[in-house]
């Protein structure tokens, strides 16, 4: 996990402001108690998984490396800071000079993770992990959960390509986010240049309604089209009449046409007939796309269907139907004294509910059967047991400051497939129920 980084930098000058206002308060707090500096290790989990999902899915990993690289303070925002009297006098000083200095690991991305895995360990003085707590969460929920989303439609799909084209149905920024941990999650491709541009993910596009409907015929719009983009492109042929614009296709490109998209109507009809319609006109190798409001369900309705490739964007990007993982960022582990050689004492939220939290500085390991399929995700915070040597889960990512994991993003979205195919066939399972394997403590 140490190649270079192929991605480019977030266009922000700083992460530092990506962050809530307690954090600052409580760094000031610290400061003047004299605490500030105590060893401490924070962990960020989800208590559970959202509703009816078997697994989740570990994403934004290397976003967090860059925003943690680029978390400083610089003149303007202390500016900012001293005008709105957020903090005193010292503690900006003491801002002004913040670089985390610690070292963080975590599950790599494309992981899965269930209840309780302790998906990021942030270690290091109090003062400066406190303040990584919400960049951290705010990437780590909403990449996860639109991988998750991806992961699961990605084996609804069967194999078949999938596409993101959500980028019209949220913001900007979370736009190419999200595209970023769709194909983390399984996704082929992405509409969004800028997603394309800054991680180098597969972009793919063509036209809309609006260029059939900027022409005086549909046979003018396809003709400038093949003319323009050649004849493996793609023509989106449900503006009118579906039959009509199939046969108008084929006439102007030949046997040689990409493929057809479907955005309206029923598609597991209007794709059948698509199919026969292009056999019989002898474009046998066209392929056919499918668009319009799908999600894994819709996806697994079409399984039968003679359909290539999905095009997938509203659903996707908003996590279907959880738009986060609930991830907390917890407080684990502190040193008793100041002192460097101080040891550590674990520390938990004692809770009435479900937000009780379990201390120590911990490890993760999946304990397999004798086919090699998960059966419990094990975690505890002393010696790992002997059986589970070797399959341990968390992996160093920053070493006194230093990011030491960055990584191409193929990596991590080969590794996902890889965790996939080693959980219990049960997880690939749209309808709800709990996860896929238990968490167990020791």
């Amino acid at each position: 996990m140490n190649s270079a980084d192929l991605g480019r930098r977030v266009g922000v000058p700083s992460t530092a402001l990506f962050t809530d206002q307690y954090e600052l308060t409580m760094v000031q707090a610290a400061l003047k108690a004299g605490t500030a500096g105590r060893h401490s290790v924070f962990e960020a989990f989800t208590r559970r998984l959202p509703e009816g999902r078997r697994y989740g899915v570990v994403a934004g990993t290397g976003r967090v490396l860059d925003a943690v690289e680029n978390f400083h303070f610089d003149d303007e925002m202390i500016g900012f800071l001293r005008q709105q009297d957020i903090v005193d006098e010292p503690t900006l000083e003491w801002l002004a000079g913040y670089r985390f200095s610690g070292d963080i690991w975590g599950y790599p991305e494309g992981e899965v993770y269930f209840p309780g895995s302790p998906i990021l360990r942030v270690e290091g003085s109090f003062a400066e992990c406190v303040l990584l707590e919400t960049v951290i969460l705010s990437i780590l929920n909403h990449d996860s959960a639109i991988a998750a989303a991806a992961s699961r439609m990605s084996a609804a799909a069967g194999g078949r390509r999938l596409i993101e084209m959500g980028a019209r149905r949220t913001h900007e920024l979370s736009a190419v986010a999200s595209a970023r941990a769709a194909y983390v999650g399984g996704f082929d491709a992405t509409s969004d240049l800028a997603a394309g541009f800054r991680y180098g993910i597969p972009t793919v596009g063509t036209s809309a309604h609006a260029f059939t409907l900027l022409h005086d015929t549909e046979r003018d719009a396809f003709r400038a089209q093949v003319d323009s983009l050649g004849r493996g492109t793609t023509l989106l042929v449900d503006t009118y009449d579906v039959t009509e614009a199939v046969r108008a296709a084929v006439e102007i490109a030949g046997p040689e046409l990409g493929a057809v998209r479907i955005d309206s109507g029923d598609l597991l009809l209007v794709a059948h007939r698509v199919r026969q319609q292009l056999d019989e006109l002898g474009a046998t190798g066209t392929k056919i796309v499918v668009t319009s409001d799908l999600d894994e369900y819709a996806i697994a309705s079409l399984a039968a269907a003679p359909v290539d490739a999905y095009g997938v964007g509203t659903q996707l990007v908003t996590g279907s139907g959880h738009p986060t993982c609930s991830m907390v960022y917890k407080l684990v582990a502190r040193a008793g004294s100041p002192e460097p050689d101080a040891p550590l004492v674990p520390v938990a939220k004692k809770s009435m509910g479900a937000k009780s939290s379990v201390g120590g500085r911990k490890w993760a390991a999946r304990r397999v059967d004798e086919g090699g399929v998960a059966e419990a995700e094990v975690i505890g915070t002393g010696a790992v047991p002997e059986e589970l040597a070797g399959r341990e889960l968390l992996v160093e990512l920053v070493r006194g400051g230093v990011v030491v994991a960055r990584e191409p993003l193929e990596a991590a979205r080969e590794r996902h497939v890889s965790a996939r195919a080693g959980l219990p066939m049960s997880a690939m399972q749209l309808s709800r129920g709990e996860p896929v394997i238990g968490t167990e403590y020791v």
